[in-house]
């Protein structure tokens, strides 16, 4: 798979968003188990997850467990895959999202999920969404205090707007690696996040990158030229709108969300398409 650089490390250019592993809608285990070894296997090599990625009360961390647990089951060699976990939300268990932004809380999350991974320091740690009722420079500077003390090899933060990007940056000490925000065919609201990254050389990494992008035979007014050019190339939409997205710039790191082998490794392939500029153009056009 074409190579991307997410802070110190190379990862596949394509990710692996785990989160509908654990949420609503949750599959059995050995399925989601046999997605993130179809990614695996397709050359993933970044994955996704949350502390917060879980249906029910009490089982926080539910969506990090089965990640490790996929790993280790795996035949192949996992030294090169990088894990990036969040913390700062939670979940109650009634469907709703809460934030903790408070500086303990996130040095006590990340902790507890790098004792989930069953590692000694988490690869990448990101700080999952800004909480209004702590100063976010407070929020950042736990993602600090854990860099230093080692509990975390590399920062990131997750959606930001580009002055909150600045700010984590000069707190993180020129040290921040990644942005995570929204971004997709459907919600081009990221593109000054995904715009200032590049400025800065930090990787840009979209969630839900298939938004607008819908199933096959629904062809919508923003679907319709996906699906041209889809047809063209023998390909799947959903190829062509990561590798639109790829093209944008070399920070872009998509990570769809998947719990099954077969759109995973779909979504795998598009690191190898190759658009041309005036499909390039027609896409970033399309609204």
């Amino acid at each position: 798979m074409q190579q991307r650089t997410l802070g110190h490390r190379t990862v596949g250019a394509i990710g692996l968003g785990a989160m509908p592993m654990s949420i609503e809608n949750r599959p059995e285990t050995a399925r989601s188990v046999a997605a993130v070894h179809a990614a695996l296997d397709a050359g993933v090599t970044l994955i996704d997850t949350a502390d917060a990625y879980h249906l029910h009360a009490g089982e926080t961390g539910h969506n990090e467990e089965l990640i490790a647990r996929a790993l280790r089951s795996y035949g192949g060699d996992v030294d090169d895959v990088l894990v990036a976990t969040k913390g700062g939300a939670l979940r109650p268990g009634d469907g709703s999202w809460i934030l903790d932004g408070r500086p303990e809380y996130v040095q006590r999350a990340a902790r507890a999920s790098a004792r989930r991974l069953g590692v000694e320091a988490i690869g990448l740690y990101q700080f999952h969404r800004p909480d209004p009722e702590v100063p976010y420079a407070d929020s950042i500077g736990a993602l600090r205090d854990l860099l230093d003390a080692g509990v975390i090899r590399m920062a990131g933060i997750s959606n930001v707007s580009v002055a909150q990007i600045d700010e984590a940056n000069e707190i993180l000490d020129g040290r921040l690696v990644s942005v995570q925000n929204q971004f997709s065919p459907a919600f081009r609201a990221g593109l000054d996040e995904l715009r200032h990254c590049a400025t800065l050389g930090i990787a840009f990494l979209p969630w839900s990158p298939l938004g607008g992008i819908r199933a096959a035979g629904d062809v919508g007014a923003l679907h319709a030229p996906f699906q041209r050019v889809a047809d063209d190339h023998g390909v799947s939409p959903q190829q062509v709108a990561l590798a639109w997205q790829l093209a944008l710039d070399p920070v872009v790191i998509p990570i769809p969300g998947s719990s099954r082998p077969a759109s995973i490794q779909d979504s795998a392939r598009a690191a190898e398409l190759e658009l041309t500029a005036d499909e390039i153009a027609a896409l970033s056009n399309a609204n």
